[in-house]
C-alpha cells in the first residue's frame, strides 16, 4: 500500500511538473528540422526545465504567417536575411544574429536507379547536369515562391547554365520555374530521398549531412557559399517567377531572432544565445553546418 502510495504521489509530482514548464516555441526553416528536433531543441529544454516545441516549414511561409498573427512563436530562424525581414518590417523582430550556414549541392537518393551515375558525377566522371536532365530522373524541390531553398536551385541552376555554357540546362532540369510535378514541401524532401521517392534535389549541404545522404559538390560559381563571389558572380542571377516576384541570390546564413509576441521572451533569448554558443555551434557542425557569416540584421 505504501509503494502503491508512493508511485501516486510520484505521478502527481510529474504531473504538476509537467503542467508548469514553460513552453518554448521555435519556428525554423524546413531544412533543419533534425538539428533543432533531435538536437539543439532536446538539449537546451532538458538544461532549462522547459518544454520544447519545433515548427518547420519554408521560411517565408512561416515569415508570412508570424507576420499575420497566424502563428505564435518566441523564437524564428531563417535561412537568407529575406524572410527575417518581412518579420523586423511587421514589427515582430528588432534584430537577428547569424548562427551558421551553408551552401548548395546536389543531394541523391542511394535507393535511385541513378545513384551510381551521381556517384560517378560526384568524383567528377560525369557532369552532375546532364545526370539531373536525364529522362525519367525524379526532381524534388520547393515552391520558389514561399521557401528559399526552392529559389536558391532556381537561382543556382540558372548561374550553372552561364558557368558551364549551357544555355538550356535550367529548362531541361527543372522545366518550368514552379513545375508542379517536381514542388514538395520542404521537410518532406528528405525523408522522399530517404524513401527513394525520388531521385533527387538540389538543396543544403547541412540538410544532406542531417540525414546522410550522399551528394555532389558544386563549384563557388554555383553554390551560392562564397561571399566574395557576390557582387562579381551572383548578382548576376535574377529569376522572375509568374506572379511579379523576382528572385535575387542572398546569403546561405540561418538568422534567429526573437519574437517581440513571444510568450516566453527570456527564454528565447536565452536560447538564441544557447544557438551562438560553444554548445550550440558544436551541434551544428555535427550536422554538417559550416560556421555563421557576416553581421547581424
Amino acid at each position: 500500500m505504501k509503494a502503491l502510495f508512493g508511485l501516486l504521489l510520484s505521478f502527481v509530482a510529474s504531473v504538476s511538473i509537467a503542467q508548469t514548464s514553460p513552453v518554448l516555441r521555435i519556428a525554423y526553416a524546413g531544412s533543419m528540422g533534425v538539428v533543432m528536433d533531435n538536437a539543439a531543441g532536446p538539449a537546451f529544454a532538458k538544461a532549462h526545465h522547459a518544454t520544447y516545441q519545433g515548427i518547420g516549414q519554408g521560411s517565408y511561409a512561416l515569415a508570412h504567417l508570424l507576420a499575420a498573427h497566424q502563428l505564435q512563436a518566441d523564437v524564428f530562424i531563417a535561412i537568407t536575411p529575406g524572410p527575417m525581414q518581412v518579420l523586423k518590417q511587421a514589427g515582430l523582430v528588432s534584430s537577428a544574429v547569424p548562427v551558421a550556414s551553408t551552401q548548395m549541392v546536389v543531394i541523391y537518393s542511394p535507393h535511385s536507379r541513378f545513384a551510381a551515375d551521381f556517384s560517378a558525377a560526384s568524383r567528377g566522371q560525369k557532369n552532375w547536369y546532364d545526370v539531373l536532365g536525364q529522362p525519367g530522373l525524379r526532381l524534388g524541390r520547393t515552391d520558389p515562391a514561399v521557401d528559399p531553398q526552392g529559389a536558391n536551385v532556381l537561382l543556382a541552376l540558372q548561374l550553372a547554365a552561364d558557368y558551364y555554357h549551357q544555355p538550356d540546362l535550367l529548362k531541361k532540369v527543372a522545366g518550368s520555374l514552379q513545375n508542379p510535378a517536381q514542388i514538395f514541401t520542404e521537410p518532406s524532401l528528405m525523408s522522399r530521398l530517404e524513401a527513394g521517392q525520388i531521385d533527387a534535389t538540389i538543396g543544403y549541404l547541412s540538410a544532406a549531412q542531417s540525414h546522410h545522404l550522399p551528394t555532389v559538390a558544386l563549384p563557388d560559381e554555383v553554390n551560392l557559399a562564397n561571399p566574395g563571389m557576390q557582387k562579381p558572380w551572383y548578382d548576376r542571377a535574377a529569376i522572375t517567377l509568374s506572379n511579379g516576384k523576382t528572385l535575387h541570390v542572398q546569403p546561405l546564413v540561418f538568422y534567429a531572432g526573437v519574437l517581440a509576441n513571444g510568450q516566453q521572451p527570456a527564454l528565447a533569448r536565452d536560447f538564441v544565445a544557447f544557438l551562438q554558443s560553444a554548445e550550440g555551434q558544436a551541434l551544428f557542425r555535427e550536422h554538417g553546418y559550416s560556421a555563421p557569416r557576416g553581421n547581424n540584421l
